[in-house]
């Protein structure tokens, strides 16, 4: 990989990203509406403080998934990958400047989300905020991660969207956010141990009741991180130059 062409690929993303007011909503507004959505329904009751910092990494998670499986497959029906790859850009300094833009845009995103539930909704958690922020932010690269590889399979838009259901859904229902993981019949249990949100979740279940989790949290954070550089190596090898 060539680290220019990488920082060169990141930047025409974010300017691209810059001037689409839609997907800037899309991944800074619906986060917080959505949590501040659900503070509204649980309001006076605990149940906001027990789900919410789980949520803080879902929510960006299913959004970036969104955003990237959909611009990365446009760059393919418009041609622009063929062209960019006829280049020395190769595959991979494609996906890694994908990863970093959108790297850059989920820090962003994990600050204003966490802050709109922290300051606005009244999210209480007992781990340090900063914590909180780089949690999400590995989930939302989680996300960008698994977009850019389903769009190697996907020849339209709304084949991408479709995607979600088959690689987000299953993670959601066996992450331990509606049952505790260790409740979980054994098959599903053991299912839940390779999925990369079963960790994100735990991280941030540790975050929400322990005051001192750095270190049970970088465990589950190294666990993401390898399904995050796993995700993009399986993504540059799927990637085709043009939508069939």
């Amino acid at each position: 990989m060539n680290a220019a062409l990488t920082v060169a690929t990141s930047g025409r993303v974010l300017r691209q990203v810059r001037t689409d007011r839609r997907t800037i909503a899309l991944i800074i507004v619906v986060p917080c509406v959505l949590l501040g959505l659900l503070a509204w329904i649980y309001d006076g009751t605990p149940v906001f403080d027990a789900i919410g910092p789980a949520l803080l990494g879902v929510f960006p998670m299913i959004v970036m998934f969104i955003v990237t499986s959909v611009a990365t497959l446009r760059e393919r029906q418009t041609g622009t990958l063929e062209r960019l790859l006829t280049t020395p850009m190769g595959k991979g300094d494609f996906m890694m400047g994908y990863a970093a833009a959108f790297g850059a845009l989920s820090t962003v995103q994990a600050l204003i989300a966490t802050g709109f539930a922290v300051w606005v909704c009244g999210l209480d958690v007992a781990g340090p905020l900063w914590l909180l922020v780089v949690v999400a932010v590995f989930d939302a690269v989680l996300g960008t991660a698994l977009g850019l590889l389903a769009s190697g399979f996907a020849r339209t838009e709304f084949q991408a969207v479709q995607f979600m259901p088959a690689f987000l859904l299953p993670q959601f229902l066996l992450c331990g956010l509606l049952v505790p993981r260790d409740q979980l019949p054994t098959v599903l249990e053991w299912v839940s141990n390779v999925l990369p949100l079963s960790y994100a979740v735990d991280a941030m279940k540790e975050i929400a009741s322990n005051a001192d989790p750095v270190t049970a949290v970088l465990g589950d954070l190294g666990v993401v991180a390898a399904f995050i550089a796993g995700a993009l190596a399986l993504a540059s090898l799927t990637l085709s130059r043009r939508s069939a």
